[in-house]
């Protein structure tokens, strides 16, 4: 008997994650030097393209740099997937720890916009498809993301605690 939980057979390792960057002044920038790090190591991504990050249950620091640009900065919150949520309902114990322990159970945002000589945070459940993710000062409330239902989630603390997908209402 294997022991592989949903999330190992739905996703793989790794998953696609671009990084935009711009200047204060909204200027885009591509090509600048991005370094994506987690528990699981860092990679080397260019920005205006996409490229495979390890998933993690731990954050993502990011750190982008361009000659004559102060670094750019963020951290993407991981965030559980569905994967994870199907084996909680399924009753899959071990099947959510063997994908808790390999990361699978976790993503981080697609598509990010970093902002150089700014330190950002950038939290999936934010994301609107087909753009990318601006995020937010540290200490800032996120801003509202709508949902295929037309509703807008809330930013208190008992929605931001539920599975992805949720809607959250005020």
């Amino acid at each position: 008997m294997s022991l592989v939980g949903c999330a190992s057979v739905m996703n793989d390792v790794t998953y696609g994650m671009r990084i935009d960057t711009k200047t204060a002044s909204g200027e885009k920038i591509d090509g600048a030097d991005c370094t994506v790090t987690n528990d699981y190591g860092s990679t080397s991504i260019k920005s205006g393209t996409k490229q495979a990050v390890r998933r993690s249950s731990k954050d993502l620091d990011i750190v982008c740099t361009h000659e004559g640009q102060p670094a750019a900065k963020g951290t993407a919150t991981s965030r559980a997937n569905a994967g994870l949520a199907g084996n909680i309902i399924l009753g899959g114990v071990i099947g959510a720890v063997v994908d808790h322990n390999r990361g699978t159970a976790y993503t981080y945002p697609t598509w990010i916009e970093m902002v150089f000589g700014q330190t950002l945070l950038f939290d999936r459940r934010q994301e609107k498809e087909g753009s990318p993710l601006k995020g937010v000062a540290p200490g800032t409330a996120p801003v509202a993301a709508a949902t295929t239902t037309g509703n807008l989630a809330s930013s208190s603390a008992a929605c931001l605690h539920q599975l992805p997908g949720a809607v959250c209402n005020k």
